[in-house]
């Protein structure tokens, strides 16, 4: 396989598709010519076609992310620029994150623009689009290109991460927690079926604070001798809880020991990025808090361990992080709007959304505090908090009992909000702001709560 061709295979394995390398084009002129003519047309191929003109975001006001958080007429306009139903005060926010109206305009542009070249683009003007949106996507997440590759997606990057990781052996130990998300759950189990090891789950204390988390998992280190494999997610979708991620992975480096970091819910609305995790391993959604289109997710292996996860399916080439993945033709309009999305995510700047979000998340908790018949699933230590929370009514922890509390909210009250079952001490009801969310839709739902649970 000569050098051209390696350099083809290279983009297919990352879902993109290479242009004709020169020797191969020229090969197929019939005179100097045409030749000439097909020369030409490879060295235009590298020219990536022009980004939508995009409006700014509103201008943000002057303060610090608390006092902008509380400029309710910013956050107006910046509610304008998203196109959000009105039937219902939208509070299902973590399923994903709408576009704003720009990004929409972008994608829509972008998807006329892939429809109009069709193979032509994909061949000549996409592969170097894409490359430029991964180099854009890393300087977001504060790591260097090679150290990321696309998926549609953090369920696809976290399972290609635990099925592919390569250390274990049979009587290893890996563990998981009650907060983790369903599929990567499943996931480990599987790895029981494929690698021969003991999978061993942990509940988190309900109420919890940031000291009895760290114990929880220390504790289970000291327990199991033989544990190799930790998956810890970052910001769980079930009562939003922020996981120290840091201190545990310091404490499991000691020991010997690696995790894979389920970031899906965390970057894009807290203020970090992801050496902040001090992770090796971790799975990435761009279309929850980053606003995105949907689809758009991305693996992170730290520089020196990429040995350590299998290329896919027999791929051959073990330095490259993009042979780790083979999605296959992609939506190539996604991801050349994440740039335009990352661009007006950071005009108005995570530090503000978190503070936004917090307050949003903090007026609704603090109006329904005293309501005896709610019992609230959330910390009021910033340090664990994110904008989801959740709750049930005391007593009520079947998912048939938090089925039929989301769907009263909704009918009675026009709040959507969303069920969800996995926690040891029982299902509840998830609610989740955005930053177009506005104080009225959370007073919505503050009031209805005092109703449903008098």
């Amino acid at each position: 396989m000569n050098a051209a061709d390696s350099q083809r295979r290279a983009w297919l394995k990352a879902g993109a598709l290479l242009p004709l390398a020169p020797s191969m084009a020229l090969a197929t002129a019939t005179s100097s010519a045409t030749a000439s003519a097909a020369a030409t047309v490879y060295a235009g191929a590298t020219a990536i076609a022009a980004a939508p003109t995009l409006p700014v975001m509103p201008a943000r006001p002057a303060g610090t992310p608390q006092q902008v958080a509380a400029d309710e007429s910013y956050w107006r306009q910046i509610a304008a620029q998203y196109d959000i139903t009105n039937e219902v005060a939208m509070l299902d926010n973590a399923f994903w994150g709408s576009m704003s109206r720009p990004v929409l305009a972008a994608y829509e542009q972008h998807v006329a623009e892939v429809n109009r070249g069709n193979s032509y683009y994909g061949r000549t003007q996409f592969p170097p689009a894409f490359g430029a949106a991964r180099r854009r996507a890393a300087e977001a997440l504060g790591v260097s290109a090679d150290e990321i590759v696309f998926t549609r997606g953090a369920t696809e990057a976290l399972q290609i991460l635990i099925g592919s990781y390569n250390k274990l052996r049979p009587g290893d130990v890996v563990l998981c927690a009650d907060i983790d998300y369903d599929n990567m759950i499943t996931t480990l189990h599987w790895l029981k079926q494929r690698r021969g090891v003991e999978v061993v789950s942990i509940a988190m204390p309900e109420p919890f604070t940031h000291q009895s988390v760290i114990d929880c998992y220390a504790q289970a280190m000291a327990r199991h001798p033989k544990l190799k494999l930790m998956l810890l997610t970052h910001v769980n979708h079930r009562n939003g809880m922020v996981l120290p991620v840091a201190e545990i992975n310091r404490m499991a480096r000691e020991r010997g020991i690696d995790t894979i970091v389920d970031t899906a819910h965390g970057f894009g609305q807290l203020d970090m990025r992801l050496p902040d995790l001090q992770a090796d391993f971790a799975g990435i959604n761009l279309h929850k808090w980053i606003g995105a289109p949907i689809g758009v997710g991305a693996i992170y292996i730290r520089r020196g361990r990429v040995q350590d996860i299998d290329p896919y399916m027999g791929e051959t080439d073990r330095a490259d992080i993009r042979t780790r993945v083979h999605t296959g033709t992609l939506n190539f309009a996604a991801y050349l709007a994440l740039p335009q999305a990352l661009d007006l995510h950071e005009q108005v700047g995570v530090a503000y959304k978190q503070a936004r979000l917090a307050r949003l998340r903090q007026r609704w908790l603090d109006a329904v505090r005293d309501v005896p018949g709610l019992q609230l699933l959330a910390s009021d230590d910033p340090r664990l908090s994110s904008a989801i929370a959740a709750f049930r009514l005391r007593g009520r922890t079947s998912m048939a009992d938090n089925v039929a509390l989301a769907r009263r909210l909704l009918k009675e009250h026009g709040v959507f909000t969303v069920e969800r079952d996995g926690l040891a001490g029982g299902a509840c009801v998830r609610a989740t702001p955005s930053i177009f969310t506005l104080e009225a839709e959370v007073d919505r739902l503050s009031a209805a709560l005092r109703k449903v649970a008098a």
